[in-house]
């Protein structure tokens, strides 16, 4: 039996019969915890612990972790005068359970943040 934890997040204990299984298993756990918190405002801690097996969040829960942070201290209101979005548009984009922005809305908000839109294909 393999143990997967993540010291940042408390809440979360998974495990698997075999390594790969353990990973697959903290990876849900991981989309699972972060999905929620984020969708009902909880601030997510960035991670500080850097020995282990990383874990590769679902892309829409890091959008939404990542908006926030870009966001910093403006309102969501603010933000979404500058996209061009209603606020429930931009609201939806900061939740992992309702975003599902269309590339377009992801190279302007990469634009209204300075930032560069990049997408990485496997």
């Amino acid at each position: 039996m393999y143990l997967a934890q993540f010291p940042d997040m408390t809440n979360i204990v998974t495990g698997g019969f075999s390594h790969d299984e353990a990973l697959a298993m903290a990876k849900e756990a991981l989309d699972g915890i972060l999905a929620t918190d984020v969708a009902h405002g909880n601030d997510v801690p960035p991670p500080s612990f850097q020995d282990g097996y990383p874990v590769t969040v679902a892309s829409h829960i890091a959008l939404a972790i990542q908006l926030r942070e870009l966001r910093g201290s403006d309102s969501q209101t603010a933000i979404a005068q500058k996209l061009g979005l209603s606020y429930q548009a931009y609201q939806r984009l900061e939740n992992p359970q309702k975003a599902n922005p269309t590339i377009k809305t992801l190279e302007r908000i990469a634009h209204v943040f300075g930032k560069e839109l990049t997408v990485q294909i496997s």
